[in-house]
Parts: structure tokens; C-alpha cells; sequence
């Protein structure tokens, strides 16, 4: 599957999820624009975009390192304008996918919304909310008058029933909707906006966390990282995305769990596995200690229909 000649941004990719999407871009040849806040590792910080797009171009594909603070218009700005002027207008790819809450959100883990600061509120949506809008909103200016592209927010089932906390939750059901509202414009001028929901995902920081002292806090909120995806499987979903002809037809303004999209496309994980799903019955049986033994003689084929999970959404 060969992405070469298109060129693609993927917003917070100096790590995480971000990295892995930016690698498997650059593996099917794509010319890739990374951002971040940090350009080069120093001191105990982990990865940097220096360290990501030496990766890419060892894949195969170019990549672009710009350093941008996503809660700063003015950055985000002249990043669209850079790509404008060295690409001639062409963008076919935008995958908003920075964050800066991970920390944060860790550090409160237990806390009711009351307990918790009011910077909670900004810290998770300023950059993972508000920036996806902005930076939606200036690719959508290169890409309409194409008549061709795709706009990824990297969402969860946070935005399906609770999860971690409140600010967290209102978060990722705004990207969900902002992707489905986005796609109703955007329908005519042949553009697709779609929400992507990877599972756990075996990130640096969840790596680590895993083998601290709060490892404990983890497993107790019922997400199992160890037997999660990594953070190219996500990658591999959105190269499949950008190659699949129906994609304006059968994908935009849907929500798309990466699971899903490794069933219909026929892949696996880097490292050769098929990560569990949120749709199959063993999984969900498995989250809960009274049904866990259930979870343990049940296939691993049956799922659950889409339809039924989203009632653990609905509000009436």
C-alpha cells in the first residue's frame, strides 16, 4: 500500500499514539509534518520529534519536524501556512491527535470533579478539543479547494459512557460530534472527517506507569495496558483509511475503532497480534470481576453489534 506523493500532518507525534501514526505514514512513503513541543530529548524527557522523524525517514518516508505549542493559535497558523507554501496547497491527510492531559488526568485518578483544580477543565480540552477545531478548520481551507482529503480526531470510548474523569469525557463526545458535524459540511466538497478509537494503547507513559508504584491504580480502572495495542496499529488503521476508495461513502463522519477497521482491512498489529476489541463479548465480560470466569470460555468471535454499544451512550 503505497502513500507516496501525499503529504500529511499528525499534530502531538513526538510520542504515543502521534509517533506510531507518523511511522506507519512514513513506511508507505507519505511525505509527513510532525508536531510537538519538543524538538530534541534532553534530560528525562522521552522521544522528541527529532527522535520521530529519524524513524520515519528509516522507514522511507520525509518527514518535517515543527516545533508548536497547540494551544497557541498563532503557532498552529503559521504551521498550516509552512505546508501552504512548501506544498503548493496540497494536504491530504490532518490526524488531531494532540494532548497535554495524560499527566494530569493520572495524577487525579479518583477524584470527583469537585476535588479536582479548574485547570483540570482546560488542561484536557484546550489543546485536545479547541486546537482539533482550529486545526480542522485550516486544513479544511487546503484541502476543499482540492475537492480531496481526510481529517482524523483520535478520540475513546470516553465519549461513550464515563471514563477517567468529566472534563476527559465531554472531551472525546465533542470530537466525536465534531467529526460527524464536520463531515455534513464538508460532504460536498468531497473531504471525509472521521473519529478513531484505539483501544488501550501500550504508550511510553503507560509503559511506565505500569511499572511504578501506581500500577495498582491502573489496574483498578479496569484497563488492561499489558495486552493493549501498540501505538502503530492505530497507524496502520488511518494508512487504510487514506487508501480505501469507499472511504467518503461507507466512513466519513462515522466513529471507527481501530479493532474494527484491522478486522475489515485484514491486518494485525507490528507485532503480529489482534488486540482485543471493546465489541467482544469476551472482553466485556472480562471487566467485570463477577462475569470474568464467564470471560474465560467464551470465543473470542462473538461481538457485539454497534448498534447496542452505542446504548451505553444513550442519554433518554
Amino acid at each position: 500500500m503505497s502513500l507516496k506523493g501525499k503529504v500529511c500532518v499528525v499534530t502531538g507525534a513526538s510520542r504515543g499514539i502521534g509517533k506510531g501514526i507518523a511511522l506507519q505514514l512514513g513506511k508507505a512513503g507519505a511525505i509527513v509534518y510532525i508536531t510537538g513541543r519538543t524538538l530534541t530529548s534532553s534530560g528525562d524527557v522521552t522521544g522528541s520529534l527529532t527522535d520521530t522523524a529519524r524513524e520515519v525517514e528509516e522507514r522511507g518516508g520525509r518527514c518535517i519536524p515543527v516545533q508548536c505549542d497547540h494551544s497557541n493559535d498563532d503557532d498552529i497558523v503559521e504551521l498550516f501556512d509552512t505546508i501552504k507554501k512548501q506544498q503548493n496547497g496540497q494536504l491530504d491527510l490532518l490526524v488531531n491527535n494532540a494532548y497535554a492531559a495524560v499527566k494530569m488526568i493520572s495524577e487525579n485518578k479518583g477524584k470527583s470533579f469537585w476535588e479536582q483544580p479548574m485547570s483540570m477543565w482546560d488542561t484536557v480540552n484546550i489543546v485536545g478539543l479547541r486546537n482539533h477545531y482550529m486545526c480542522a478548520i485550516h486544513a479544511a481551507r487546503l484541502m476543499v479547494p482540492r475537492r480531496s482529503g481526510l481529517i482524523v480526531n483520535v478520540s475513546s470510548g470516553g465519549g461513550l459512557k464515563y471514563l477517567f474523569n468529566i472534563p476527559y469525557g465531554v472531551g472525546k463526545e465533542a470530537c466525536d460530534r465534531m467529526a460527524a458535524d464536520c463531515a455534513v459540511e464538508l460532504r460536498r466538497h468531497n473531504v471525509a472527517f472521521v473519529s478513531l478509537w484505539p483501544g488501550a494503547v501500550r504508550t511510553e507513559f503507560t509503559n511506565q506507569l505500569s511499572q511504578s508504584a501506581d500500577s495498582a491504580k491502573t489496574k483498578k480502572s479496569g484497563i488492561n495496558f499489558a495486552e493493549g495495542e501498540t501505538t502503530e496499529y492505530a497507524g496502520k488503521a488511518v494508512v487504510n483509511l487514506l487508501s480505501d476508495k469507499n472511504l467518503m461513502s461507507k466512513k466519513s463522519g462515522k466513529i471507527h475503532l481501530t479493532s474494527d477497521l484491522a478486522y475489515e482491512y485484514g491486518f494485525t498489529d507490528i507485532d503480529g497480534r489482534q488486540p482485543p476489541s471493546i465489541r467482544q463479548l469476551s472482553f466485556l465480560l472480562g471487566q467485570n470481576p463477577k462475569t470474568a470466569w464467564i470471560a474465560k470460555w467464551t470465543p473470542g468471535f462473538l461481538y457485539i453489534p454497534r448498534w447496542l454499544l452505542a446504548q451505553a451512550g444513550n442519554k433518554f
